[in-house]
């Protein structure tokens, strides 16, 4: 036979948004349907070879909730290579998960697939609205050479048609894909998306037309003979009739070969014949060569509180609870691998693109939030009993010595950084215990009798501290011991606020309550109040003005930033994935509008003034919006305008500062009254550099300001973690967030940082009539930053902790007086870095070998040598991100439990320590 022309890879399969335009049950029913026609397929055809089920495992657990007496089946079909295991959990939206929850994705997947059989070795990201840059690395990594995409790289239009357009950054679908530090991946883009070849005809007049057209267009951007034809889209059936119609392209086509193929057969395939030269992308693909309309980067402001919950949830996982369960297994607690496991996955089944990026019906975040608030709760429990544990392990015998009344309690910092905050602890004084018979009123009587709120503050040393503290009454409480039933009990309870003073890295530090007749004298620090609507510390000068926006000097450098945190308002009448502003929209914001100021806060350790801003905006687009809507009309392509009716809206901000802290914290809440809206806060810099940097995926990835020449759209929003950052010599603004994920950078010339704090839309968008009422966001919303000023260079990477330890908070746990084998303060895992780019994280316990594994990755291009040691470990070894027992190849780090690791720029370290 002679050579093809072609040989033409046909790859079945279905994209499974597990939610979108429909509920999670509506699609899972329709899971179920697909599934079982898929088995009856595969049963009666022996031609239908393979099924690629969306590269994520949650597929095959879903269907198992309904059919659990399948599990041996599906294990059949995968061993056999006729369905896909992995090697995701779910498919994830890569920018608005965190660093460690890719990771987690990534390695749960590879866990569960391994029970059906072998796992696709497949880095799969067919609808990601952009690519992470480390993306090659972390494949790299977890052994997987190959990654098909659908975005990020050519000009896309509306429903993801490929659009012609010169100069583009790869005349093929086939790539070479770099990460920051040099790992390399081929990358292969669906450049007619994954539905090229879906619904195949086999009467040979509709096949003909299907197959000129499918040939030619597949062709346009294949390097190699080896074409790919996807067989499914969305929610798509397998084509029960497939190899009929394959048997009629055979026939119309001699000249060509048409195989029913998977993934490894085609990649081994296309890796034979591949060019001696591709075009190389390096790092993030976020589809900036495009008129820049369909980036879909918007669907980060889209419902901003989902983004803020997921925040929440992620750091008690990743920074607080992890960490916290590991050091408690090191001291004698067997770790909770299995609830980790499952507050994981019920936190990323909220992770697909559809669902954290808000671009969903309303009824999926009525589940969203519910699936939240199960895994914060098993996160508080693990948290709870890890921080009893460990408490109940450090010695506090020496508060005994001034009062055998003392409450001691530990204070530990996770973030990885050492640090000093502010907190706030509730103690409880004066516990009684009482049985069902007994008059609850009684007790708490007595609880009050016996007790007294007056008292000072020490910490370990028995140095008195400065603090604020207020009686709470006599509260009910109760104990689950492990060995007997409940224990109810009456206790009075006092809030204690005051600054820990430096706690190190990683670890925690004593201080106990002590009561007194009366609070102890002491000599108190100055007042932080400089003068009216105005603080300052060691760091920083702080005046509130008149229209309630910040001048902030940093006088450790001698600049001077103003105008910091002016709110500003304009229309939407784009929908959950697209910000669209009115034609001839002009911003309403809080420059120059007056605004009240007042101090609520004076102590030694903090000052807060609080500002309230209320200003009128319009009510909703005008009418025609809804007519627009009902109609399809393309946003692109609409003409209505914000309404005439305005109603007033209130923010009100707090803004404080800490006596030992380099940055501003900032709360603002307000209740929205309008629909059809964006509200932004504005940070001008009066930086002026082309470039800026934004924290994402295991990168502080650097950017273009000012978009390429084929942008069109006015507005230039990009994806942030946790902050975002620009600088030159001698003067830089790191904007820190807490849930803020969307930002854009002025093209202006002021260098102002611009964050999203509220987007109200009303449509999903997309290919159909969905309105999303909830989406407006209409009621109480919040939320929280931080202004860190630094001198550029090297300074930022210090502002770059501080923004991550500003989205971890302190934990407090009380205890009783006692002896400990654990001192009184402590860093649990000691590490510092030669060279100021590294950023700690995650520690955990390995579940395969109990190991624990902490990660680092080098924020600067630069190298770098960690020094890292455990007093409870022997054996250091480097990892990968899938926790391997070692790197291939590589030999032990240390046998001592310290090590000195060199760490090239831009790298992801894993670094295991077992006891032998």
């Amino acid at each position: 036979m002679s050579t093809p022309k072609a040989i033409i890879h046909v790859i079945s399969h279905t994209h499974w948004d597990r939610e979108w335009y429909m509920p999670y049950e509506a699609h899972h029913a329709k899971l179920i349907q697909t599934m079982d026609g898929l088995l009856e397929i595969m049963d009666q055809d022996p031609e239908f070879r393979s099924f690629y089920l969306d590269g994520q495992t949650i597929v095959l657990e879903d269907y198992l909730q309904v059919y659990p007496e399948k599990r041996e089946k599906l294990i059949e079909l995968v061993q056999a290579g006729k369905l896909s295991a992995g090697p995701w959990y779910i498919l994830q939206d890569e920018f608005l998960t965190s660093s460690e929850a890719n990771i987690r994705n990534m390695q749960i997947g590879h866990r569960d697939a391994k029970v059906y059989g072998p796992v696709s070795k497949l880095g799969y990201f067919p609808d990601s609205f952009g690519n992470m840059g480390q993306a090659a690395q972390i494949l790299q990594q977890a052994g997987i050479s190959t990654a098909v995409f659908g975005r990020g790289v050519k000009a896309t239009g509306f429903n993801n048609s490929v659009a012609d357009a010169m100069d583009l950054e790869s005349p093929f679908s086939e790539l070479h894909w770099e990460s920051p530090d040099g790992s390399r991946v081929l990358g292969i883009l669906f450049a007619n998306w994954y539905n090229n070849g879906m619904e195949i005809p086999e009467e040979p007049a509709a096949a003909r037309k299907f197959w000129d057209n499918a040939i030619a267009n597949a062709s346009k951007y294949a390097s190699t003979p080896h074409l790919l034809l996807m067989n499914g889209c969305d929610h798509q059936p397998a084509q029960a009739n497939l190899s009929t119609a394959l048997r009629t392209a055979r026939e119309l086509y001699p000249d060509y070969a048409f195989i029913h193929s998977n993934y490894d057969d085609y990649v081994a395939a296309v890796q034979s014949a591949l060019p001696e030269t591709l075009s190389t992308i390096n790092g993030e693909l976020r589809g900036q060569r495009t008129d820049g309309w369909y980036s879909l980067v918007n669907t980060a402001s889209s419902r901003v509180y989902i983004k803020q919950l997921n925040q929440e949830n992620q750091t008690m996982l990743e920074k607080i609870a992890e960490p916290l369960a590991a050091f408690a297994h090191v001291n004698g607690r067997p770790y909770p691998h299995g609830l980790l496991n499952y507050a994981w996955k019920t936190l990323m089944q909220n992770h697909p693109h559809d669902s954290i990026c808000g671009c969903s019906v309303d009824e999926v975040y009525h589940e969203m939030k519910t699936r939240f608030e199960k895994s914060k709760g098993v996160a508080a429990a693990v948290i709870a009993d890890s921080l009893a544990h460990l408490s109940a392990q450090i010695d506090t015998a020496s508060f005994a010595s001034i009062s055998s009344d003392s409450a001691p309690f530990v204070v530990y910092s996770t973030s990885g950084y050492a640090q000093s905050g502010v907190v706030t602890v509730e103690l409880e004084l004066g516990r009684r215990y009482f049985k069902p018979n007994e008059s609850p009123e009684n007790n708490s009587k007595y609880v009050l009798e016996h007790t007294t709120a007056a008292g000072y503050l020490v910490n370990y040393l028995g140095e008195k501290l400065a603090c604020t503290s207020m009686d709470l009454g006599v509260r009910f409480g109760y104990d689950l011991p492990d060995d007997k039933f409940r224990q109810p009990y009456f206790a009075r309870v006092i809030a204690v606020t005051f600054e820990t003073g430096a706690l190190p890295a990683m670890g925690y530090s004593s201080f106990a309550w002590i009561p007194a007749a009366q609070s102890a004298a002491m000599v108190q620090p100055s007042s932080l109040v400089a003068e009216e609507n105005t603080m300052e510390n060691a760091y920083l000068h702080v005046t509130v003005t008149d229209d309630g926006s910040l001048t902030i000097k940093d006088k450790r450098t001698g600049e001077t930033f103003d105008g910091l945190g002016v709110y500003e308002n304009v229309g939407d009448i784009g929908n959950e994935y697209i910000f669209k502003q009115p034609v001839g929209d002009t911003a309403i914001t809080t420059r120059g509008l007056a605004a009240q100021v007042t101090l609520v806060e004076d102590t030694a350790y903090r000052a807060t003034y609080e500002i309230t801003h209320t200003f009128d905006i319009p009510e909703q687009a005008d009418e025609l919006l809804k007519q627009e809507i009902a109609t399809m009309v393309n946003f692109l392509d609409r003409k209505a305008q914000r309404s005439v009716k305005r109603v007033p809206i209130t923010i009100v901000t707090r803004v404080s500062l800490g006596r030992s802290e380099e940055g501003v914290r900032v709360h603002a809440a307000f209740h929205n009254p309008a629909k059809d809206q964006r509200l932004r806060v504005l940070f001008p810099s009066g930086v002026t550099t082309a470039k800026h940097y934004a924290d994402s995926i295991f990168e502080v990835a650097e950017r273009a300001t000012i978009p390429t020449v084929e942008w069109v759209n006015p507005s230039n929003c990009q994806h942030q973690s946790a902050f975002v950052d620009v600088h030159e010599n001698g003067r830089g603004l790191t904007i820190a967030n807490k849930g803020l994920n969307e930002y854009e950078v002025l093209r202006d010339g002021s260098g102002t940082i611009a964050v999203t704090i509220l987007r109200s839309t009303g449509e999903l968008g997309d290919w159909g009539v969905f309105l999303t009422p909830d989406a407006q966001c209409l009621g109480l919303n919040h939320a929280e930053w931080m202004i860190l000023p630094h001198g550029g260079g090297d300074s930022r990477f210090t502002a770059y902790q501080q923004a991550y330890g500003f989205q971890v908070p302190m934990q407090v746990s009380q205890t009783g007086i006692h002896e400990g084998s654990l001192p009184a303060q402590q860093s649990l895992l000691e590490w510092s870095a030669a060279g100021s780019g590294l950023a700690l994280s995650s520690v955990k316990i390995n579940e395969d070998r109990g190991d624990l594994i902490a990660r680092w990755y080098n924020l600067s291009g630069e190298p770098a040598e960690l020094t890292v040691s455990s007093q409870s470990h022997g054996r250091l070894y480097e990892s990968t991100v899938l926790e391997d027992a070692n790197v291939p190849g590589a030999g032990d780090l240390g046998t001592d439990g310290s090590a000195a690791v060199p760490v090239q720029g831009y790298k992801i370290i894993s670094i295991g320590m077992s006891a032998s």
